[in-house]
């Protein structure tokens, strides 16, 4: 069962670490398993990895591809929101470098039973099967103003009221692809390379896996984890993730963080984390060109004070 994905950003992600031999790293979000394997063969030979991932049948899929690096890797079932249990759990304190890519994987949307792509005669979208509703749930059963104000606030789609006017009238609407074609025509068509439905899937699946919530939780257990000098590189694909990133490192790296009229600071704050990245990191159109899933990606990274 070998995985599809491409890691996004590999060589970027790994200097942005400072990845060192015999070094403890932490990977949030394994996936298809190929930043784990570059890290543990970057800190080769006894560096060791922390690997979580919400999805048991990634888990499944990077058991096989990590085998070779033995006891170095312990897996974990588990969401990254609750990272510091985990890690706590397993001895895991004062780790060298924290990865979290959030991208929805290639494995992830070639499975036709999850119902993450327009062509899927499912609808579910959970990244663990186990837990939470699926997206016919939401879909289906929200108030067409629930639901229109979830697909503006977590897929910026600025004709939420439109296409959820098409979905009331399509319910019950119960496959991928029955989703995508009523919003198609909702918009008019097809124009350019995007789908239309993009956004509104995009919107379903974060609210789905609670996705920003997720996201929210994990940045400052992530810093709790870090021995100063460790690094966090947290790799987002679209706008909402990467401020919630870009504010979290914004905050983390000041000492006062009072209002700037008040003269004197009663915050008490005090910095901890060094921004490494001025401006996130893009892919090369190099990589774009091999792999266009990458072209939305974003790396920012920082390090522990």
């Amino acid at each position: 069962m070998n995985s599809q994905h491409v890691s996004v950003l590999l060589q970027e992600t790994l200097q942005a670490l400072a990845i060192r031999p015999g070094g403890r790293f932490i990977d949030g979000t394994l996936g298809g398993g190929g930043h784990a394997a570059a890290i543990l063969q970057a800190s080769s030979p006894n560096g060791t990895l922390l690997a979580l991932d919400t999805d048991p049948a990634a888990l499944s899929r990077s058991r096989e591809r990590l085998n070779p690096f033995g006891t170095r890797v312990t897996f974990v079932h588990s969401s990254f929101a609750d990272l510091g249990r985990v890690a706590h759990e397993h001895g895991w304190r004062a780790v060298d470098g924290i990865v979290l890519d959030l991208g929805l994987s290639s494995d992830q949307l070639a499975d036709e039973a999850r119902g993450f792509s327009f062509t899927s005669l499912q609808l579910d979208m959970r990244f663990d099967g186990t837990r939470g509703e699926p997206a016919s749930a939401l879909l289906n059963e929200l108030s067409p103003e629930e639901l229109a104000d979830l697909l503006y606030r977590y897929g910026e789609e600025r004709a939420s009221r439109r296409i959820v006017r098409a979905i009331v009238a399509a319910r019950p609407i119960q496959s991928a692809r029955q989703l995508a074609d009523v919003v198609m025509k909702a918009k008019g068509g097809r124009r350019g390379k995007i789908h239309p439905a993009t956004q509104t899937f995009q919107a379903l699946r974060i609210a789905v896996n609670d996705e920003l919530g997720a996201l929210a939780a994990v940045l400052p257990q992530a810093v709790e984890l870090l021995k100063p000098g460790g690094r966090l590189a947290v790799i987002t694909f679209h706008s909402l993730e990467d401020r919630i990133v870009k504010n979290f490192y914004r905050i983390e790296s000041r000492d006062c963080i009072c209002p700037v009229e008040q003269p004197v600071c009663t915050c008490g704050h005090r910095a901890t984390l060094k921004i490494i990245t001025a401006k996130p990191i893009e892919p090369t159109a190099a990589e774009v060109a091999t792999n266009p899933r990458a072209r939305s990606a974003k790396l920012r990274a920082a390090e522990r004070l």
